[in-house]
């Protein structure tokens, strides 16, 4: 019964996730892999011509055909080769002045030399891009993705070539009603293809997928499982952590399946201690290694415990914003500046706002002990009665825990940002919660609410998705939206729920080296006065588990067009997007300094 049970919790998980493309390949970096990053020729296409017809029908000869004049008097109305370049991974509207507000569709075409391989499958691999893809290989349609910030890929091993191809991308970033997230945001909509493409090559039959982490409940027992991939997938294997003297067997049943549970004596990761062991699967066709660390997180009344102990979860948000320079974060660079500032003010925690970021991140935080709070795109107005909506979301849930579950920092799964309160959002909102218990039983399930009052000086939380919730989020702009900053001083806390509370927004916007007294708004004072005030408000909520300031870095955002303060940057960053720190970054570091001397 138990191994039924295990098979269909996975067909659950397939069902999730592989609506657009192949099943998804894990740890990418960890196997045989051809980049396909740098200069991509483009085409700026706001009518989609190169798709569609005058008569608005899908084209059979579209740029996807990359078609060449074939004598004089041959009529062709693109040209990729003289085209415009764009690095990828990378978004357009930084790269190029008059695409900064643009939004529609762009299309990518790389040109690229393979050598073929006896015994191979080929897969061609994205870490995102923003927001429908539509891909093509040697103009043969692949299939397309719907979603900015999951990874996705395509089976090629019957299309490619051996010698000269060609890869087109029809990218369009254009916001829809019905999206995931929707029309509106207070971030910038970056298109193009913001993460790394490259080819991954298999064994015929090869190890796609594990989840390899502590039984819920034990320190010291494995549990999970190996998904193979292939014709011959009845094969033996072994997983093993030889720093740890441990190593397993079992055999894949006809699909491809089996579950691990076997003991371990390991060194718990944590925050202090972030042990990370080589840990290798093997086939009888196939190799790979992973870096995994290994704890376990938990609640007990409105207490976070990792690794059994209470752990105050002392945090910032972020946008996967490039520091020093605009544009989307993607490197493994990016997330070492952006985590090491995190470090730098005492932080042992990260949430990452507000959908999944790249890799690079996750594993950075893995290396550097900071905890993850790691968020779909669920965000503020979504279509609830929409059932493709909830598909979309249910998509993107699956990929970001496909592509994550087995990094010890990510703690936990949000599932939606300042959602108002309706009986249709409840059940969207329920059923993704239900979705990701399903998927990963090991981590901790959140969103972040909104707030109401219930006196003058009384906050509530009693959103009814908390009842689902293993931690309440909540956003509060006291002393920005919400009065002046000593209103925090008369504010009261209470909740309906024994559960943990994380503070994951507060704060104000300044621009910075802006100067004036501590009522001037824009100025350093005035966001330093937010924080003071916010401190002692915080102290005296008896629930509070972490709070997560919003945010460590300024970012672009459509709706701040103030001149000469905001020009179209949030300033609510503790740090400017030239690594300036504000007098509010002090605040909270001091704060954070207290807070673990205390402990």
């Amino acid at each position: 019964m138990k191994q039924v049970i295990a098979s269909l919790l996975f067909l659950l998980f397939c069902q999730g996730i592989f609506a657009s493309g192949d099943p998804l390949i894990i740890n990418v970096d960890h196997r045989n892999t051809q980049s396909l990053n740098g200069k991509w020729h483009t085409i700026v296409d706001p009518y989609q011509s190169g798709y569609y017809s005058y008569r608005y029908q899908p084209r059979e000869d579209g740029f996807f055909r990359n078609r060449k004049p074939q004598d004089k008097s041959d009529r062709i109305e693109y040209n990729f080769d003289t085209d415009d370049l764009l690095h990828v991974p990378g978004d357009w509207n930084t790269q190029d002045d008059q695409l900064f507000f643009y939004e529609g569709t762009v299309w990518y075409k790389k040109s690229f030399h393979y050598t073929k391989s006896s015994g191979k499958r080929v897969f061609l691999y994205f870490g995102a891009a923003n927001y429908e893809a539509i891909v093509y290989l040697n103009g043969e349609k692949l299939g397309s993705h719907v979603g900015g910030f999951t990874p996705f890929n395509f089976e090629v091993t019957d299309k490619i070539q051996d010698g000269e191809n060609f890869v087109v991308v029809k990218v369009d970033n254009r916001r829809k009603q019905e999206g995931v997230p929707t029309l509106m945001t207070d971030w910038w909509n970056y298109g193009g293809l913001t993460r790394r493409v490259m080819l991954i090559e298999t064994p015929m039959t090869f190890i796609r997928d594990y989840f390899i982490q502590l039984a819920p409940g034990s320190e010291n027992q494995i549990a999970g499982w190996v998904q193979l991939d292939g014709e011959q997938t009845e094969q033996n294997l072994s997983v093993s952590i030889p720093e740890a003297g441990i190593e397993t067997t079992a055999t894949a049943d006809d699909q491809g399946y089996t579950e691990l549970e076997f003991s371990a004596d390991l060194e718990l990761w944590s925050p202090e201690n972030p042990k990370l062991y080589d840990v290798r699967v093997v086939t009888e066709s196939d190799t790979i290694t992973d870096r995994i660390g290994f704890r376990t997180i938990t609640t007990r009344g409105s207490e976070i415990l990792l690794n059994g102990e209470p752990i105050f979860l002392r945090g910032i948000c972020m946008h996967e914003e490039a520091p020093f320079r605009a544009g989307r974060a993607y490197s493994r660079e990016d997330a070492e500046v952006l985590l090491n500032w995190a470090k730098e003010m005492n932080c042992n925690y990260v949430r990452l706002a507000h959908y999944p970021h790249n890799e690079h991140m996750i594993r950075m935080a893995d290396e550097m002990g900071l905890l993850v709070w790691s968020e779909i795109p669920v965000y503020w107005t979504i279509l609830w009665d929409n059932e493709g909506t909830f598909r979309n979301a249910k998509q993107q849930l699956s990929e970001n825990i496909t592509r994550d579950k087995n990094r010890a920092s990510v703690i936990l799964w949000s599932m939606a940002n300042e959602t108002p309160l309706s009986e249709p959002r409840h059940e969207f909102l329920r059923k993704l919660v239900e979705h990701s218990k399903q998927l990963d039983p090991t981590r901790l399930v959140t969103a972040a609410l909104e707030l109401h009052y219930v006196a003058e000086d009384t906050v509530m939380i009693d959103d009814p998705l908390g009842a689902h919730l293993d931690v309440l989020g909540c956003n509060e702009y006291i002393g920005w939206y919400d009065g002046l900053p000593s209103k925090a001083e008369r504010i009261h806390w209470k909740t309906i729920y024994d559960k943990p509370l994380v503070i994951s927004e507060f704060g104000g916007g300044a621009l910075y080296n802006y100067h004036g007294d501590s009522l001037t708004r824009w100025t350093e004072e005035f966001q330093a006065s937010i924080y003071r005030h916010q401190i002692p408000m915080l102290n005296r909520i008896d629930f509070l588990a972490g709070t997560t300031p919003w945010i460590l870095m300024d970012f672009l955002s459509p709706r701040r067009p103030l001149p000469e303060i905001q020009d179209y940057w949030n300033r609510k960053g503790l740090i400017s997007d030239q690594g300036q720190k504000k007098q509010a970054f002090y605040v909270m570091q001091n704060f954070y300094k207290r807070l673990m001397e205390k402990r």
